[in-house]
């Protein structure tokens, strides 16, 4: 179904959207599926994608969105068939978790606690043991080199086969960087460096954010993850407390952290969570007041822009769309949520699979999500004049007497509780330049019903929706030798409850946002996050 009307209202009363956040089964080997349509025959190759897909271990239930053990899916796309598959990632959060029937490492929204048929003394010791960091890499999926790495949000990553999907080592990043983690999304230059940000302790032992490089690959077949570096460091604005990081943005000559103000308390992480039953939400904290930074560091040569001083209103920040360079300025592209509160604490489980009304209910209570556009004038010269001259945009900048540069945004996209997330543009053409389409998943209420394509220049929405049918983030795939932007298709996971085959792999006409073809399954897929293509997606 294609609708022009992005804001568009859809109930969901029958709550299917339940199935997408219940346990299911790894298969043994891959599904056939049934496709109608006409797949595009330069289309070839896998769809990969991370999500949870173990919500609770024996009795013991895992509570946030984040906390599910990783499962990751593949269609895969050869000669107009397509097969599906599924396999849990062996981390050691999962194998010891089947080993004892219990949640044995803590998660993100869930804390795991000392085995209760332990003597009073193991207990004991165990809990000033601290916590294990852990490994459940369920978020994305990407390539290193010749190698693929599903991964979280901590220091550690997981080789996997991107044929067979099995489980082929643990990779602690401490091992080759100082950083304590890295983010989900990193960011690839043509050559195939990857490039990515985590926090550190930097001087004196205060926080800091690394942003690092991971090098191309290598001509004698060596691991690129033994020549990474750390390229630049930028501050942090409180000592103790790094803000919670997602993603960043990159341009061809420039890097752009955005410093929300939601922090992690790191000295309530260090001690309480020694202590006692603590989860990562549990050491999250807002700060309204500090609003948001955005921080500036060249490229090459690397160096931080201490003299450039950017501050804005309190948002959350978890996606950056895209962000470039014109005419003296930084065009940054952001998905923001309204205020300080921390969106992730309506993740919660219990809120995503409650009626209908009390979802409705609980967002309503979340910040409002708008896609704004900043810009970040380079040449800052005077006092109380808006510095943006850029004809196309109604963002401002302003600079304070205090030295600060303070940003208003345009808002490129807005409506009531429906939030445009999950970013995709066509990113080997257009990362880090003037472009002209974001594709998003639609939540509304946080719920994904639609599908949604966003011409940032003229603020024009198309979307996919279909009743009863829950989309993921949609990949876009590139047409071989494409003149336009927009030339290409989506592929998205789409869940369908009420279907004699519940789940199927979407292929859109991204110029029209048409349904090109579907490949249906007879299972159930869980709410997947973030994915990639494999090393043949497209012949």
């Amino acid at each position: 179904m294609f609708s022009p009307n992005v804001n568009h209202i859809v109930e969901h009363p029958a709550a299917g959207y339940r199935k997408i956040f219940e346990t299911v089964e790894e298969l043994n080997e891959p599904l056939p599926t049934e496709v109608t349509g006409v797949l595009p025959s330069w289309l070839s190759g896998s769809l990969l994608r991370m999500g949870p897909g173990l919500f609770e271990v024996g009795a013991e239930p895992f509570h946030h969105l984040f906390d599910g053990q990783a499962l990751i899916h593949k269609f895969d796309l050869r000669e107009g068939h397509v097969t599906y598959h599924r396999r849990y990632i062996r981390s050691d959060a999962y194998v010891r978790a089947m080993a004892e029937k219990r949640v044995v490492i803590t998660e993100f929204g869930t804390a795991a606690y000392p085995d209760p048929c332990k003597n009073i003394f193991s207990r004991f010791f165990t809990y000033f043991q601290g916590i294990e960091v852990t490994d459940n890499c369920l978020v994305n999926i990407y390539p290193i080199g010749e190698d693929f790495y599903a991964v979280t949000e901590t220091n550690f990553i997981t080789k996997v086969d991107p044929d067979s999907l099995e489980t082929l080592k643990k990779v602690d990043l401490c091992d080759y960087l100082s950083v304590n983690g890295v983010t989900a999304h990193p960011h690839t230059d043509a050559d195939g460096s990857v490039y990515n940000i985590g926090n550190c302790f930097g001087k004196n032992m205060s926080l800091a954010y690394n942003i690092i490089k991971i090098p191309p690959p290598q001509k004698d077949g060596s691991d690129p993850l033994k020549r990474s570096e750390v390229v630049v460091q930028l501050p942090s604005s409180e000592r103790f407390k790094p803000s919670y990081v997602h993603s960043f943005g990159m341009t061809e000559n420039h890097f752009v952290f955005v410093e929300q103000p939601v922090k992690i308390n790191l000295l309530k992480f260090l001690s309480s969570w020694s202590l006692r039953g603590t989860n990562y939400m549990d050491c999250f904290e807002s700060n309204e007041y500090i609003g948001t930074w955005f921080h500036v560091a060249t490229r090459d040569p690397a160096a931080y822009l201490s003299s450039h001083k950017f501050r804005t209103s309190a948002f959350n920040v978890f996606h950056h769309i895209n962000a470039y360079e014109d005419q003296g300025f930084i065009v940054v592209d952001l998905c923001t949520w309204k205020g300080s509160d921390f969106v992730y604490n309506y993740l919660y489980l219990a809120n995503m699979r409650a009626e209908w009304d009390k979802v409705k209910e609980s967002a309503m209570r979340a910040p409002q999500p708008e896609v704004r556009r900043y810009v970040l004038p380079l040449d800052i010269y005077r006092v109380g004049k808006n510095l943006v001259s850029l004809s196309y945009t109604t963002a401002t900048a302003v600079l304070r007497s205090d030295g600060t540069v303070w940003l208003e945004p345009e808002v490129l996209f807005s409506g009531p509780r429906q939030a445009f997330e999950f970013p995709q543009i066509n990113y080997s053409r257009c990362s880090g330049k003037n472009y002209r389409y974001v594709y998003g998943l639609g939540l509304n209420h946080f719920i994904p019903d639609r599908i949604v394509k966003l011409n940032v220049r003229t603020k024009d929405t198309r979307l996919w929706q279909e009743e009863d049918s829950y989309p993921s983030e949609p990949l876009f795939i590139p047409t071989p030798e494409a003149i336009d932007e927009d030339d290409g298709v989506l592929l998205s996971i789409v869940v369908k409850p009420g279907a004699e085959r519940p789940s199927f792999l979407l292929v859109l006409d991204a110029r029209q946002m048409t349904e090109l073809a579907r490949a249906s399954v007879n299972t159930i897929i869980p709410v997947t996050l973030h994915g990639t293509v494999g090393k043949r997606a497209i012949s």
